[in-house]
């Protein structure tokens, strides 16, 4: 056997089969509650019915996890770079068969065939964690280091019992992952944003900034694309607040979503934009592709990090200035982090009303806040009071979104700029999230209500034919 192609893959070991480790549960969807107050059931993910887990059911979904360490001590993972599917297939079937038998797994043939085929793009794929791309449960996976890798699920983490042989197998894992989108992890550039195949929005640090070995986020790309009546469903947002957010989508109210990490910025970008007229042409703009417009015309631009001799760096700010020449009817930028925040509201105030993006901040006075510092950042001639202007005269809308403690994500106000008086940027709030504390399971209850104050650009979306009914403005009832 050491002699055949086999004999290439074989490791000299020669160890028991491993002992199933414990795999945390899934959470059980919080109960909801019958009263106003809204329920804390998990937002922004669904369980899957079981059928959707794969023909082999949600038993063989953990056990993937421990085939995959028995494998990993059993194959020579560097050879695996030139090995084709065929070939794989044949020589880890009878690891698989014999791991298989030792786990009295009830498997027919063509069952059988099936985990070897699955298994088999596993590994010449992102190896261990294929099956957590794959769990639609899961929205985010930290790899801390080769040894460990966590996940969330419903909002909470959870450690996993998966793991990469070594940090030189983690490696090739990363690589494989950048170099698909022309980008390059190394010493001299230990830092890089990349994407997968279906959009996933991954970011690594390697040596020598990850001190214990590499560190990778990936935030999942949902394959059914949320909209705002699935983030009503799942108690994100209320129904009075979709009414408004789609009449002032649909009424080219300019405005940005602002939250957290990990809050549902993006998430909430994408339902917003899925209100969008199907006649207007869209350019989106983005550090790593990862918006999911539903729009047939659609223009995607992506910046480029520089080349190894430091030259064809490609920044936000140079797509704006290019997008400003694409005939665009809105822009979308992915999220505002420096200077580029001034091109985007040069966009948003030149008859390109209706363009959204995304900021992080904790409030919407702070996000107005982050606004200033960043056009302070292009080095305009511009004084504090103008700068301000620019943000008040460009900008309607401010929606914040914030993940709770206890791992639910809201939209807690939709804020409307109104003006300045003064060197002031005027603010007033429309509808927003009321906390009123925490039940014995430490989850969060609230209501959704409006404050009373309705918003001054409901006459300019009346004057384009959308009328709001005038209950989702009243204090006195909770919003649903």
């Amino acid at each position: 056997m050491a002699n055949g192609i086999i004999g290439r893959f074989y490791r000299s070991r020669s160890e028991d089969l491993p002992q199933a480790p414990v795999v945390a549960s899934d959470l059980a969807l919080a109960e909801k509650n019958k009263t106003e107050v809204v329920p804390s059931v998990p937002p922004l993910t669904e369980e899957p019915k079981p059928e959707e887990r794969g023909a082999l059911g949600p038993d063989m979904v953990s056990e993937r996890v421990n085939l995959h360490r028995y494998l990993l001590d059993r194959i020579n993972l560097g050879l695996l770079e030139t090995a084709q599917n065929d070939e794989l297939a044949a020589e880890i079937r009878p690891l698989v068969r014999e791991y298989v038998r030792a786990r009295n797994f009830p498997l027919n043939a063509r069952e059988l065939d099936t985990l070897i085929s699955d298994i088999t793009d596993e590994m010449l794929g992102l190896g261990p964690i294929e099956p957590l791309l794959k769990d639609d449960t899961i929205s985010d996976i930290l790899i801390n280091g080769h040894e460990h890798v966590y996940i969330e699920r419903y909002g909470q983490l959870e450690d996993t019992p998966i793991r990469f042989k070594d940090e030189d197998h983690l490696m090739r894992v990363i690589n494989k992952i950048v170099t698909t989108v022309g980008r390059r992890v190394d010493e001299s550039s230990p830092l890089v944003d990349a994407r997968l195949p279906d959009g996933s929005r991954v970011n690594a640090a390697i040596r020598p900034v990850a001190i214990d070995g590499p560190l990778v986020s990936i935030r999942k790309f949902s394959r059914r694309p949320y909209t705002l009546d699935r983030l009503v469903e799942s108690h994100s947002m209320a129904k009075a607040m979709q009414v408004l957010l789609t009449a002032a989508v649909k009424g080219k109210v300019s405005m940005i979503i602002s939250g957290g990490t990990g809050s549902g910025k993006t998430t909430m970008l994408n339902a917003l934009s899925s209100q969008i007229s199907n006649r207007e042409r869209l350019i989106t703009i983005e550090d790593a592709a990862e918006l999911q417009l539903q729009q047939p015309h659609v223009g995607r631009l992506e910046t480029r990090p520089p080349t190894l001799d430091g030259r064809g760096e490609i920044r936000q700010r140079e797509l704006l200035k290019n997008a400003l020449r694409m005939r665009p009817d809105r822009i979308i930028v992915g999220e505002v982090r420096g200077e580029e925040a001034f091109d985007m509201l040069q966009a948003m105030n030149t008859g390109h009303e209706g363009s959204m993006t995304t900021i992080h901040a904790n409030t919407p006075r702070d996000a107005v806040s982050r606004l200033e510092q960043m056009i302070g950042m292009a080095g305009m001639p511009m004084s504090q009071l103008s700068i301000k202007s620019q943000i008040a005269s460009a900008i309607t809308l401010i929606v914040q979104v914030e993940r709770l403690h206890d791992g639910t994500r809201r939209l807690v106000s939709v804020t409307e700029i109104t003006g300045m008086e003064g060197d002031v940027v005027q603010m007033q709030e429309i509808m927003k999230f009321q906390k009123l504390g925490v039940d014995d399971l430490n989850r969060v209850n609230g209501q959704f209500r409006a404050t009373g104050i309705r918003p001054r650009f409901l006459e300019h979306i009346a004057e384009l034919g959308f009328q709001l009914p005038g209950d989702i403005f009243d204090p006195a009832r909770s919003l649903v």
